[in-house]
Formats: C-alpha cells, sequence, structure tokens
C-alpha cells in the first residue's frame, strides 16, 4: 500500500507552516512515537503483533492527546492495510454501511481494511455489533480509541474480539522530546527561560496534541528576551484538566480519596478532595461519600466521626461554596486520623446474609410479647428473664431463632473506642458461658 504520508497532496505540503504544528509533527513511523513503551516497547503486545504479521482487533483506551489515532494510522502502513477513519461521534447507520461495503470490495481485490472508529464507545449496542460479521471473517482489523472505560462502555461481543491496550498521559520527560522535537522543526529554540519552560511541559497535563499548541502559540510570539515563569502564566492558561462527574475519572478519584483516608493519609486525601472539587464535583457528593467513610471504614472506633461529617454537611448547606468547603476538607482530615475498623461493617453484611439464609424463621417464643390469651397459650413470653431483674442486669437468654446455631459478628478492633467495646463484649460473653446460654 502507498504510505498514506507520501501521496502527492501529503507531501506537496509536508512542511507547509500553515498547517498546524501538531500535524507537521505527527510520526512517520512507529519508531517515532514519544511515548507509550507499555505496548510499543520491545516484547510487547504491539510490537509482537506486528512481528507475526498478524494485526487483531484493538481498542486503544486512554486520555486525549496521547497517540491513539497516531499508532492507528502507523498500524495500517506496518502491515499494508488500507486505513479508514470515521468518528463515532458524526458517522450514523448510512456511514457505516458504505464504509462495510467498500471494505468488503477492498477485500474481494485482496486488499485488506483497517477501520479506526474514534471515540467507540459513543455507539451504541446495535452499531458496535454490526462491527462484528466483518471482524470475524477478516474483512476488517477494526482499531477503536475510546477515552472510557472499554469494561462498561463497549459491548461484551466487541471487546471478547479485541485486545484492549491502556494509553498512558504522556510524562514530563516524554513532553520535553515533543517539545525538542517542535524546536528542530521550527529551526528555533523556544523563548523560555528554564523555571518557564518546565511550567508550560506542567500546562499539557500529559496531553501531546495540547504542547504542541501551547508551543505553536509561544513561537509565534516576538519576544526581546526569554520569558520567565510569571510571564508565561500571564499570557497561556493551564490545559484544563480531564474531569467527568459521570465518567471514568469521577470514579477513579473518588476511589483514591477513599483509600487514602482508609490508609490514614490526611495530605493524599486532601488532595484527591481538592481534585475533584478543582474539576467540578458537587460538594454535595462528596459530603455524602466521606459520610460513608466514617461508616465503612472507621466505624464505633470512633463514633465522633459520623457526627463530625454531618455537622460539616450541614454547614456547607448553610455557607454554600466556597466558603463551606472548608468544612468537608476538616472532615476529610479528620477521617483520615480516626482510628479505622471495618468490624461494624463485615458484621452488618455477615448479618445479612445469615438473614437472607434463614428466610422466615421466627424469634424465639421466650421473647415474644404475649398481649391476649390465646398468644399465652401459645407459649408466647415463657421463660422470659428480664433482665434488669437479674444479676448483672444480663440474663444471657438466646435471642436468635430456635435451632439457628449462635453466630458471631462483629468482632472489634484494638483500636480506638472499639477497644472499650471489646471489652464489654468479652465480658458479657464469659457471662453467657458462666450461665450455659
Amino acid at each position: 500500500m502507498t504510505d498514506l504520508f507520501d501521496t502527492l497532496e501529503e507531501a506537496s505540503i509536508q512542511n507547509d507552516v500553515s498547517r498546524p504544528l501538531a500535524d507537521r509533527l505527527r510520526p512517520r513511523s512507529l519508531a517515532e512515537v514519544i511515548g507509550q513503551s507499555q505496548i510499543l516497547g520491545a516484547d510487547r503486545p504491539l510490537s509482537i503483533m506486528l512481528a507475526a504479521q498478524a494485526l487483531g482487533s484493538i481498542i486503544f483506551w486512554g486520555p486525549p492527546g496521547v497517540g491513539k489515532t497516531t499508532i492507528a494510522r502507523l498500524l495500517a502502513q506496518e502491515v499494508d492495510l488500507y486505513f479508514i477513519q470515521i468518528s463515532a461521534i458524526f458517522s450514523g447507520v448510512a456511514e457505516l454501511r458504505k464504509v462495510f461495503e467498500a471494505a468488503k470490495i477492498r477485500r474481494q481485490n485482496g486488499q485488506g481494511t483497517l477501520l479506526f472508529v474514534d471515540e467507540i464507545h459513543r455507539f451504541n449496542k446495535a452499531q458496535q455489533d454490526s462491527f462484528l460479521p466483518l471482524m470475524e471473517n477478516g474483512t476488517i482489523v477494526l482499531v477503536g480509541a475510546t477515552t472510557e472505560n472499554p469494561s462498561f462502555e463497549l459491548n461484551a461481543a466487541v471487546l471478547s474480539r479485541s485486545q484492549v491496550m491502556v494509553l498512558e498521559r504522556l510524562s514530563i520527560s516524554d513532553l520535553e522530546l515533543l517539545a525538542k522535537r517542535a524546536e528542530g522543526q521550527a529551526k528555533v529554540p523556544l523563548s523560555l527561560e528554564p523555571s518557564a519552560r518546565i511550567s508550560l511541559l506542567e500546562m499539557a497535563d500529559g496531553d501531546g496534541r495540547s504542547l504542541l499548541n501551547l508551543i505553536e502559540q509561544v513561537l509565534a510570539w516576538k519576544l526581546e528576551a526569554p520569558l520567565g515563569q510569571a510571564d508565561l502564566a500571564k499570557r497561556l492558561m493551564k490545559r484544563a484538566a480531564i474531569y467527568d462527574k459521570s465518567g471514568d475519572s469521577h470514579y477513579n478519584l473518588i476511589s483514591a480519596l477513599h483509600k487514602a483516608v482508609r490508609g490514614s493519609d490526611p495530605d493524599a486525601a486532601l488532595y484527591w478532595f481538592a481534585r475533584m472539587l478543582v474539576g467540578g464535583e458537587d460538594p454535595r457528593y462528596l459530603a455524602r461519600r466521606i459520610t460513608r467513610m466514617a461508616i465503612e471504614d472507621i466505624g464505633l472506633a470512633d463514633p465522633k466521626a459520623q457526627d463530625i461529617c454531618i455537622k460539616s454537611w450541614q454547614i456547607y448547606e448553610r455557607l454554600g461554596s466556597p466558603e463551606g468547603e472548608l468544612s468537608l476538607a476538616q472532615a476529610v482530615t479528620y477521617l483520615a486520623l480516626a482510628p479505622k475498623s471495618n468490624a461494624g461493617y463485615n458484621a452488618y453484611k455477615v448479618a445479612m446474609e445469615d438473614a437472607k439464609k434463614t428466610g422466615s424463621s421466627p424469634p424465639p417464643k421466650h421473647i415474644l410479647n404475649a398481649p391476649t390469651d390465646l398468644m399465652r397459650d401459645q407459649g408466647y413470653g415463657d421463660g422470659y428473664a428480664y433482665d434488669h431483674n437479674v444479676e448483672d442486669g444480663f440474663s444471657g437468654q438466646n435471642y436468635f431463632p430456635d435451632g439457628m446455631e449462635r453466630p458471631e459478628y462483629y468482632a472489634p478492633v484494638e483500636r480506638g473506642f472499639e477497644r472499650e467495646l471489646s471489652k464489654r463484649l468479652s465480658y458479657f460473653k464469659n457471662l453467657r458461658t458462666k450461665r450455659g446460654s
């Protein structure tokens, strides 16, 4: 197949300065791709596929600007497949049919097709299913690109026929290499002081395309002297952080916050809390989740934790943003430093399992009230020992259904207030043993 970058039209504009810098610097071989060594390095998935000349269908999962489209183009070039690109945002059933028919004709003529579908998660189930027959008979090699978790957004049938490859944000060193390549193409260095240069790389937030767009702006400035960090910040805006309140980043960040709290790291917990606020998360959602953390991971080791969460929530409702967010931040800090216990959480889960297993087993008759003669005749209340009237205020009677082996759900930890609860539990257990109950 003719090299995609070597057509007469493209060759004529290869160095056209009117083209965006990101387009002019698009790699012409896989060796020129910056980053993504986890899939492109030696003995890595793509390298192995190409070495065997057996390219299968692939789903590229990663953030914007990390090379998904570029790598797909270069794969077609490497294995001599006709490359065609569509976007799930703009393509409908009619366009898919045209693409499929063209691929079938191409196959009859001995030419395979690599179909690159950008934002593939935007296709509905029926549209995704339409790829399956052509994938199975070899008419197309599907390469999909998505910024969302394929496990949740793509059909199981498509996933089972594809290999998911994760593309990562470009590191600072990757971005620096890209910046040097841009300077080489422009034949002029960036007029930035070292601190400003680092700041420029950070502004891109791991997005190579964003960095090249920023560099293009810097190169267009007529500067008498290199810019410092402060002056650069006045001229350029940092790339907005990727945060979709209904998408993957939302769940990843709340998971990070929860685990930082559980891991007793207040600094990390505050960082992820702030990241979510900066991303536009609803503080009420965070208030609900941190209250959940207090219940699940701290529990009775520090009963005060739940009160602090509820009060911080109430303070937020009274003050609103941004002042009320400080109360939530203080609650996060308190939770991270509080003694941890999931004993109550575990006890609840096991109790729920037993409740489902035992079905409709009634309580033992001796603890049932008997307001009528009929109920008294049936033995309701017989033998009930009123705990306040017995030694130590503890009867030790059985309160589980008759015939059910006594379980032990709650196992307090030796931390915080649960240390005291553990003593109480042992005390009652010993009394129960002495009384043979």
